[in-house]
């Protein structure tokens, strides 16, 4: 995994909200994808930032027509899918050497 630790994998949108409330120490970092099974991408990285403001968000997904979308509700990076290993990890360390958002 190039040196990070994945803690979970979510099936669907409530599947990742309710794994984010249980976390004692979050994530760094979250990565979504727009369209899940029951609640979609978007709605999930509202709620995920409404429980905590400063998580760092990423999405995947072949729609870019939402790209503007999840940048104004909080997203940090948008992967274009498909993507590679090496893109991946390149965002991943860029969005970590960021200082954590605070959301209002």
């Amino acid at each position: 995994m190039s040196g990070f630790h994945v803690v979970g994998f979510a099936s669907n949108g409530d599947e990742a909200i309710e794994m984010f409330k249980k976390f004692q120490e979050k994530p760094d970092i979250i990565i979504l994808d727009y369209r899940m099974p029951i609640k979609n991408g978007i709605d999930a990285l509202k709620a995920i930032l409404e429980i905590d403001g400063s998580t760092r968000v990423i999405f995947a997904s072949a729609d870019r027509t939402i790209k503007e979308i999840v940048y104004l509700n909080g997203a940090m990076g948008f992967l274009d899918k498909p993507f590679t290993h090496k893109k991946l990890v390149s965002t991943l360390k860029n969005i970590l050497d960021i200082p954590k958002p605070i959301h209002m």
